[in-house]
């Protein structure tokens, strides 16, 4: 039998295959977030309702890329670091789906906001997405790059996030206050904050998950100074 008839080879196929597809799936839930976060911005309706249609793209790509790792568990039977790689991309696509909800979520608020409030410039939401964006893409390298390396850097802008969330937050509340007729358009605003925070989060999850598939050990961030409830 060749070589690339062996079942060792069929398995390293479709491992490649599904780091690419899991690969496109992260772009494309980075350009989601990224489209929702600008409509908000702008508040431009016709975007956000563009953003509310690729989330059928992110969930097509998550069963598809499911349904191919259960295959490989099935037909493959793979062990030690293959074994480890298939169950780290199924909670990776997880995580990934969660991002496509959030910014499905961040795009309904955007039409919610331009009709109750008609503006959303009191924070800068721009500058929280573009870190939480920058996370998503690192951690997204390094499974790529099968490194280990990288988590630290994401813990580091992971505690940015956190604290530009709090001072948003902060502005936000103090908005509210000002402008008590707008209440409820700026707690929508709120929870857009509150969204993209967790879009963060779920970013350090692919990355802790990254360290697990190369490393074989579990390594999670516990921020060092967490905020009470």
């Amino acid at each position: 039998m060749s070589e690339s008839g062996t079942p060792r080879r069929a398995l390293a196929e479709e491992r490649e295959a599904i780091e690419l597809d899991l690969l496109e799936m992260v772009n494309k839930a980075v350009a989601m977030f990224n489209l929702s976060v600008r409509s908000l911005n702008q508040l431009d309706r016709d975007m956000a309702r563009e953003a509310l249609s690729a989330d059928d793209e992110i969930d097509r790509l998550d069963l598809e890329i499911e349904s191919r790792c259960l295959d490989v568990l099935a037909l493959q039977q793979p062990m030690g670091s293959d074994l480890r790689e298939i169950g780290t991309v199924l909670k990776i696509i997880t995580d990934i789906e969660r991002v496509g909800d959030l910014s499905v979520d961040i795009a309904k608020i955007t039409l919610k906001v331009d009709r109750l409030m008609g503006r959303s410039d009191f924070v800068d939401l721009l500058k929280l997405a573009s870190v939480v964006t920058r996370m998503l893409t690192e951690s997204a390298q390094m499974f790529s790059r099968k490194s280990a390396e990288g988590l630290e850097l994401i813990a580091q802008l992971e505690d940015e996030v956190d604290d530009m969330y709090r001072e948003f937050r902060s502005q936000t509340h103090e908005y509210m206050v000002a402008h008590p007729e707008q209440v409820v358009g700026a707690s929508w605003m709120l929870l857009a904050l509150h969204h993209t925070e967790r879009v963060a989060d779920h970013a350090l999850n692919i990355a802790e998950r990254v360290v697990f598939m190369v490393t074989g050990e579990m390594r999670q961030v516990v921020p060092d100074d967490p905020e009470p409830e």
